[in-house]
């Protein structure tokens, strides 16, 4: 593919502590920590790479999602661990459930997916997609 021997990812926060603490104590994710930041070795392989960015803007778009076996045990866990649950509407009667899961398998409308915020406000996402 062109000129490009491998390809990762990046996003930034403005608490590279808190982030460090988010994405291993209460998501379970590796991270490595480098000289510019934080690497999070991706289940399944891949990359991300997350910096310090002392004027940060938190994404407003879902900027990593992470596929679960399981939707109701991946949300029931990370609920246990203090993680709370965005309940968005998005219109044409696509409304979260109680948990926060939307229910799109059963409707032949995609994953059942719960979104949630790191302590940047970053949005990600728990997604089943089977």
């Amino acid at each position: 593919m062109g000129i490009a021997v491998g390809a990762f990812s990046g996003f930034s926060v403005n608490d590279l502590s808190k982030a460090k603490e988010f994405y291993v104590d209460q998501l379970g994710l590796e991270l490595v920590d480098e000289a510019m930041g934080l690497k999070i070795n991706l289940p399944g392989g891949g990359t991300v790479f997350i910096y310090q960015k002392d004027d940060h803007v938190p994404a407003m778009y879902t900027m990593l999602n992470l596929v679960v076996a399981n939707i109701d045990t991946a949300v029931d866990e990370l609920a246990a661990k203090g993680i709370q649950f965005e309940h968005y509407d998005l219109g044409g009667g696509a409304s979260p459930d109680e948990k926060g899961v939307l229910r799109g398998l059963a409707a032949n409308m995609g994953p059942d997916i719960a979104w949630f915020k790191d302590p940047a406000g970053n949005i990600l996402s728990v997604l089943q997609d089977k």
